[in-house]
């Protein structure tokens, strides 16, 4: 699959080759999966983050430290990349699907779950620079697969309730069922108006999924920890130069994403054969530790530079320094494109969003626009520019900088529609390269 694509949302058959019955029984299924997919994905997040605090804050506390020393900055991600060595060496499934292929790899099979979840915390909590979106997938997917074999359906729709299972864990990082539908959607248009029917349980398996974020009755629910920029000033003036200056953002943060995809299949494609999954991937970690050290050096913070950046979005907004923004886009851009072509297990979108903000962000430094609006058009910018999902993106975009970015809704979409063709342009471009490459190849 490649990164066009989202999870694999058409991959069960048409509502009109299933029987009327088994297709109201999928949904009261979708219905069931919801709830414990969306726990699990819960308990992942909390997981992670309770890991990475205990890693990064509570162990430098007790080595007398009030921040990570150097030695923590290169080595923990170096102990992350044997941890994912072992989940991708030991048990079934390969720790899960790739970063550069997408975001999903199609229904995730029971056994393969334990080496996912492994897999993804040496990546996400030792500071690889990957996000939580793939794990979630899987892990939904497994949870969907589970029920599915309880409830003793065919094989056509697992899949249909393995994609249920990962629309419930996917909607507890955006924030909602509405993004996690609209990404399954886009990313299955090719099955056309019999797509609606296959993704019915999966969107009752996030409406009812999500009421555990939302909470019910006098129970208040469980945190969400999808994306939140605070204190966004609220854009209300649409001006020429917003819009020509999405425009640009939106084709840099392109030519920057382009950049690093292909620079991390060329560390996967010679990398691999040369030094082997376990040297690769622990050269990757120590690589990237020594980034984020540079980057601290320069006086960026590395944590920064590690991890997806996700919740490194609002300092990096507040940031009002060119020489540190331009050090934290460097760094993580590098730091982004080792980890995704070494051999990590984690999602792609999360670091590219980021890469796409802080682009926008050298606009509010050097043009003085709006930092809602760069935060918006830099967002969806470099989502699509990654997962070529659009709608998607603008979606997202728009939900995270809430009621205040309402206004800049024609700005955003004119950064992920440049993104978008701006990618194609350069995909276009680079497979002509490649035939003629070849062609030259067979002469010689």
């Amino acid at each position: 699959m490649s990164s066009a694509e989202a999870p694999p949302a058409g991959s069960g058959p048409p509502p009109q080759a299933m029987d009327g019955r088994l297709y109201l029984r999928l949904i009261g299924l979708g219905a069931l999966i919801g709830i414990p997919a969306a726990f699990c994905a819960a308990a992942f997040l909390a997981l992670v983050h309770e890991s990475q605090h205990w890693l990064w804050h509570d162990l430098p506390d007790a080595l007398g430290t009030s921040s990570p020393g150097w030695y923590l900055v290169i080595g923990l991600p170096a102990v992350g990349a044997c941890v994912v060595i072992l989940a991708r060496r030991l048990l079934p499934g390969d720790g899960g699907h790739a970063p550069l292929a997408g975001l999903g790899g199609g229904p995730t099979l029971l056994r393969y779950g334990p080496g996912v979840v492994l897999a993804a915390i040496g990546t996400l909590t030792f500071g690889a620079v990957l996000g939580p979106e793939a794990p979630l997938i899987a892990i939904g997917s497994v949870v969907g697969m589970a029920f599915a074999s309880f409830g003793k359906v065919g094989e056509k729709e697992h899949a249909v309730l393995a994609t249920a299972g990962s629309f419930s864990a996917i909607s507890a990082l955006f924030g909602g069922p509405v993004v996690g539908g609209v990404l399954m959607m886009e990313g299955g248009l090719g099955m056309g108006a019999a797509l609606i029917g296959v993704l019915l349980p999966g969107f009752v398996a996030a409406a009812i999924g999500y009421v555990i974020f939302l909470g019910l009755g006098s129970w208040g629910g469980l945190d969400s920890q999808a994306i939140a920029v605070p204190g966004l000033p609220v854009y209300n003036h649409e001006h020429v130069y917003d819009l020509v200056t999405a425009i640009v953002v939106g084709i840099l943060a392109a030519l920057l994403i382009f950049a690093v995809r292909r620079a991390a299949t060329r560390v996967a494609r010679d990398g691999l054969p040369r030094l082997g999954m376990g040297k690769l991937l622990i050269a990757g970690g120590l690589l990237t530790g020594v980034v984020a050290e540079v980057a601290d050096l320069l006086g960026a913070n590395s944590q920064d530079v590690l991890f997806s950046g996700q919740s490194s979005i609002p300092a990096l907004v507040s940031q009002s320094s060119t020489k540190i923004l331009l050090v934290l886009l460097l760094a993580k851009a590098i730091g982004y494109c080792i980890c995704l072509g070494c051999g990590f297990r984690g999602g792609p979108v999360f670091p590219a969003i980021f890469l796409g903000v802080a682009v926008g962000m050298l606009a509010v430094l050097w043009l003085n626009v709006s930092p809602t609006l760069a935060v918006a058009a830099g967002s969806a910018a470099g989502m699509t520019a990654m997962t070529r999902l659009l709608l998607t993106s603008i979606l997202f975009s728009t939900l995270l900088v809430g009621h205040a970015g309402i206004d800049a809704a024609p700005a955003t979409v004119l950064a992920a529609v440049a993104a978008w063709l701006t990618m194609q342009m350069l995909d276009r471009r680079a497979s002509v390269q490649a035939v003629v490459s070849a062609h030259q190849a067979q002469e010689a």
